[in-house]
């Protein structure tokens, strides 16, 4: 007579395959593959597949990175940001405002405009946690206050919607510090010219993937966003941490705003709108849920990679750019459908 011995599925092991395919971003990897290939065969400049193409796509998915990296933290803590477009905007105005139209000089208005974008991203972090509303509305009403903001302030004070001139001082020479903070946020690092926003996009998808992944606070993102009252119950600062996610985000626009503004030495009162879908959906692609507790930080750089081999590898093939949006959403719909069938196959699988 022979016996069998029930495994505790706590203790039973799985796959090096199995784990891999647990992942939340590897339905987007497997995607960016074919994405990038796909745009390499369709090229017509022969572009695309060399070192040039690949510093104007990174280019592009570097600023849609930086905050779709922390709007996919946000997600996993089971939140949205609305603002994080318009944010962009309001951060550059801001500190342009303080160069241009108050002479301050540009270290200490960047500084103080990480401040003020703090300051919104803990005010969007507040009213969500204290009132109780979806952080859909409450940050679509900051969007709306934002953006309005934006075009008064700033036709009040230059009588335009933009803000120009940041690299010129008041006698003619360069303003102090400008070259300094071009240098860091703006800079083309290869003759290629690849940009410092790469690195920037690179370094801060390493540091969140290790806060996620190996720190207490990493955890407590997790468990906020899988179930918040019972991360309460067992004593995960709900609070605190939903609302440190929601000023991560408004200072990763932040920093896209400054990158913007030393780039162009301009910052028109519109920038960013509409961006803040962008970001969602480079998170979503990445493998995050709408429902929160689950994603990853890799995931939202992969989905912002996709993004911006699209829009640069539309271009390459010579289509209609005007088709760029529909190929994004379908990019959604695949990712998303992939990223639902590996979740349901893999689940359960044990080897």
């Amino acid at each position: 007579m022979s016996t069998t011995t029930a495994v505790d599925d706590r203790v039973a092991t799985t796959s090096s395959l199995t784990r891999i395919m647990r992942r939340p971003e590897i339905g987007a990897f497997m995607g960016a593959l074919v994405v990038y290939i796909f745009f390499a065969l369709v090229d017509q400049t022969g572009t695309f597949f060399s070192l040039d193409g690949t510093a104007r796509w990174t280019d592009v998915a570097s600023t849609y990175g930086i905050i779709a990296v922390a709007v996919a933290m946000l997600m996993i803590g089971g939140e949205f940001d609305l603002s994080s477009g318009v944010m962009i905007g309001s951060s550059g105005l801001f500190a342009g405002l303080l160069i241009t139209e108050y002479n301050i000089a540009v270290w200490p208005a960047i500084l103080m405009t990480f401040v003020f974008a703090a300051g919104i991203g803990f005010t969007n972090g507040w009213l969500v946690v204290t009132t109780g509303l979806p952080s859909f509305i409450v940050t679509l009403a900051m969007f709306f206050s934002l953006r309005g903001i934006n075009l008064g302030v700033t036709k009040v004070l230059t009588d335009t919607v933009r803000v120009a001139g940041v690299d010129e001082a008041p006698d003619g020479g360069i303003r102090a510090g400008y070259e300094s903070a071009e240098a860091v946020f703006a800079s083309a690092l290869t003759q290629y010219n690849f940009r410092i926003a790469v690195v920037w996009w690179i370094v801060l998808t390493i540091i969140a993937t290790l806060v996620l992944t190996r720190t207490k606070f990493g955890n407590w993102i997790y468990a906020v966003g899988g179930d918040a009252n019972a991360a309460r119950n067992v004593g995960v600062p709900v609070r605190r941490t939903k609302i440190i996610l929601f000023m991560y985000v408004s200072m990763s626009s932040c920093l896209v705003g400054i990158i913007s503004l030393m780039r162009l030495k301009s910052m028109q009162a519109g920038q960013g709108v509409t961006q803040e879908f962008i970001f969602i959906i480079a998170a979503v692609v990445g493998g995050c849920l709408l429902t929160g507790g689950y994603g990853s930080a890799i995931g939202g750089t992969i989905g912002a990679a996709i993004i911006g081999m699209a829009f640069i590898g539309i271009a390459y093939a010579q289509w209609n750019t005007d088709w760029t949006w529909l190929f994004l959403g379908l990019i959604l719909f695949a990712a998303v459908f992939t990223n639902s069938l590996i979740r349901r196959r893999f689940q359960g699988a044990r080897r």
